[in-house]
């Protein structure tokens, strides 16, 4: 609909200008609303709420006039639309035949897009922050395959290196067979498996980069049957950083690339990323002094893979403490032809109870686990109120609102509005068709309800571009209001066959609808609550 009210604007002026169209806030100034006027006024050298004047009795008079029921100004310049009855009923037949195809779109156009997300060190139990950026990126990756994009899951393994050294020094530190320091891991699930496996502690005392690497291999097998058994989240790929990226000597081939673009320098003995030249606050080292690569040089060798695997696009998602890797990253991706890559921050989770916050510390061991919360609140719960504030926002999960079986918990308050909808049709008995006649349907909760369903297509693109899943969940909340608040004023079922045919066309648009919002972000649509 945006796009359509766009369109028609357009067309009333005589030159490309950046403006936008917006859905109103408030359905008393208009259902939509654009900033054209605002935009134009200072080339035109005219004020903004002349022009709007000027360019709403234009859009009045096209040929679309009937698209609009009112065409308004207000200040300081703005031009604000009321979409026809008639047009609220078009789109309501469209979204009874489209069924759960209504909200595609084909801005993708086809194109490949990794999207990477979790890919936490399998050095122990995935945190809150893993958690919170594996539904993030389970939700974008169905967004981005509903908007004709062809989608890969990634889960990148660091499966070798520092990290992984260290859980073996870690392990050796447990058993009294080393001397432990403030770096290694200390939770207790170290000690759990220290214990299980003492026999091969014992056989690679000496080699604690093999030990490191036999106790992540079970960590990863432990963290890939929780992720799809209790988070419901799967990959299409698991990426080995040892068997995929050095084994294929990538790392090696991405600094070979960095050279002949003249990007690469020596100083102090180690070799340097001109990262600098692309935004970072200082350049940054691909191999050490020492001749030991870093992980940045790896992670160079990872995107060179994503590369060559054909992909012109990645979304990365990484947690809180890596925000100072975006710069770089960002540098590696445009080097190695992934210029339309994205990298998305999530912020920290605190879990409060009460007036209780439990941090989180996985090296320390103090943290309540991914897995810990999905056995804590039920796994829709979690993944809704995970996906209810954008990525840079620092959040509370309020366990004990989580918790709470009622209408008080956002996703049961959505989900009831599916099952309502659900349990309407069924009773009913009356079969539904796209070509049912609509002009029933005039009251304003109807009509409000209508409008609602239609603004779908236009959140579905704006999160396949600026990936704020955010905007789905509290659009899910905002029309099972509205499917609420006409429930409570409309009767359905009623004797006037024009009436009922006309309501339960609509309740079925909002079962579609919303169950294709359910759909996109991971969340089940129960038969009964």
């Amino acid at each position: 609909m945006k796009k359509t009210i766009f369109d028609l604007v357009q067309k009333t002026i005589d030159q490309k200008i950046d403006f936008t169209v917006e859905i109103a806030d408030n359905s008393q100034f208009g259902h939509y609303a654009t900033n054209i006027a605002l935009r134009l006024a200072g080339i035109l050298k005219t004020t903004p709420i002349d022009l709007a004047r000027r360019l709403a009795e234009k859009i009045k008079n096209e040929d679309e006039k009937e698209f609009f029921d009112r065409v308004e100004v207000a200040p300081p310049g703005f031009i604000n639309f009321w979409i026809s009855k008639k047009v609220l009923q078009t789109q309501l037949q469209e979204i009874l035949a489209e069924k759960k195809k209504y909200g595609t779109n084909k801005i993708g156009k086809g194109e490949s897009v990794q999207v990477e997300f979790v890919s936490a060190n399998p050095t122990g139990p995935l945190t809150l922050a893993n958690g919170r950026g594996g539904f993030l990126g389970d939700a974008i990756s169905s967004t981005l395959a509903f908007s004709s994009y062809k989608v890969e899951r990634e889960y990148y393994v660091n499966d070798t290196g520092g990290q992984i050294l260290t859980l073996g020094k870690s392990i050796l530190a447990k058993r009294g067979l080393i001397e432990g320091n403030e770096d290694f891991y200390k939770g207790g699930y170290i000690d759990v498996w220290a214990e299980k496996n003492f026999t091969l502690v014992k056989k690679n005392i000496n080699n604690p980069l093999k030990l490191g690497e036999l106790a992540a291999k079970d960590f990863l097998s432990d963290i890939k049957k929780m992720l799809k058994t209790k988070a419901g989240i799967k990959f299409d790929r698991w990426t080995s950083e040892k068997n995929h990226i050095y084994k294929k000597n990538l790392p090696e081939k991405a600094e070979a690339i960095f050279k002949k673009k003249n990007l690469t320098y020596k100083n102090g003995g180690a070799v340097w990323f001109k990262t600098s030249d692309f935004g970072d606050d200082k350049d940054r080292v691909l191999i050490t002094k020492d001749g030991f690569p870093t992980y940045f040089l790896a992670d160079a060798g990872h995107y060179l893979e994503t590369k060559k695997r054909g992909f012109k696009k990645k979304i990365n998602i990484l947690g809180p403490d890596h925000y100072g890797y975006k710069a770089r990253v960002q540098a590696v991706a445009e080097t190695v032809g992934l210029k339309n890559s994205e990298i998305i921050i999530t912020q920290t989770i605190r879990i409060v109870k009460g007036d209780a916050k439990i941090k989180m510390s996985k090296r320390k061991g103090e943290f309540m686990t991914f897995e810990e919360l999905l056995d804590a609140v039920k796994p829709d719960v979690a993944r809704f109120f995970l996906l209810m504030y954008a990525p840079e926002t620092h959040m509370d999960f309020d366990l004990e609102l989580a918790k709470e079986e009622s209408l008080k918990n956002p996703v049961y308050y959505v989900q009831y509005g599916y099952v309502r909808a659900s349990n309407i049709i069924a009773k009913a008995k009356t079969k539904i068709s796209d070509k049912t006649d609509l002009n029933a349907l005039k009251n304003e909760p109807e009509l409000n309800l209508i409008l609602k369903l239609i603004q779908f297509p236009d959140i579905v693109e704006q999160i396949a571009e600026d990936y704020r899943v955010n905007r789905l969940t509290r659009y899910a909340i905002e029309l099972a209001k509205a499917f609420h608040n006409f429930y409570e004023k409309e009767r359905v079922i009623v004797k006037d066959e024009k009436i009922l045919a006309a309501r339960l066309a609509l309740v079925c648009a909002v079962k579609i609808v919303l169950g294709n919002a359910l759909d996109l972000m991971g969340i089940s649509k129960p038969d009964k609550m």
